[in-house]
């Protein structure tokens, strides 16, 4: 089974649980890249990314140019703690809160000039749906995304062990319910 079927699979099945229904490609986007306790996909899958031991992410093969920026942006702050408005007044910063996270990323990747807090990126970046590449969920009081296949996140939610709080690499899927999807249209 190909491993964007596989997740796509694994999420529908959450969500259908949770009562929320609605249809999406197998290669949607899904939340996280592995299942709890699965090992992550081997290096060089094309359309995921793969997590490195020292929590840095590798863009996969075939990655655009925009998302292979994204990704490198993200491993330049994946240490940085969180902090309540991180993100917001300058791009570098000493600490992120979610919404600065997202919006550095989205930024190094060409589709951001200036951060968003969570409520406009849920209603006014992008457009409504999942993405191919990058998906930002949000809602008025967070926002994460997923790059191909990794959740990134300042919360640990999902995840047995905490690897710390702030911008993160998170392996695990999060629940889309509560938050509005929305992806870059030129990425697809």
């Amino acid at each position: 089974m190909q491993p964007r079927t596989f997740f796509a699979l694994a999420l529908l099945a959450g969500i259908a649980g949770a009562g929320v229904a609605f249809a999406a490609p197998a290669s949607a986007q899904t939340g996280g890249a592995v299942a709890p306790g699965a090992a992550p996909p081997a290096a060089g899958v094309p359309g995921v990314a793969t997590l490195a031991a020292d929590g840095s992410a590798i863009p996969p093969t075939d990655a655009p140019r925009a998302v292979r920026k994204a990704i490198n942006a993200a491993n330049k702050i994946r240490f940085k703690p969180y902090r309540w408005g991180g993100g917001h007044r300058r791009w570098k910063d000493k600490g992120y809160d979610c919404s600065g996270a997202v919006s550095y990323v989205l930024h190094a990747a060409g589709l951001l000039k200036a951060p968003m807090p969570s409520g406009p990126l849920a209603s006014t970046w992008g457009a409504p749906g999942i993405g191919r590449w990058i998906t930002v969920y949000a809602n008025g009081g967070h926002a994460f995304a997923v790059i191909a296949g990794l959740r990134w996140d300042t919360s640990a939610v999902g995840e047995a062990l905490n690897s710390g709080s702030g911008p993160r690499w998170r392996t695990t899927a999060r629940s889309p319910a509560g938050y509005r999807a929305r992806f870059a249209p030129s990425l697809g």
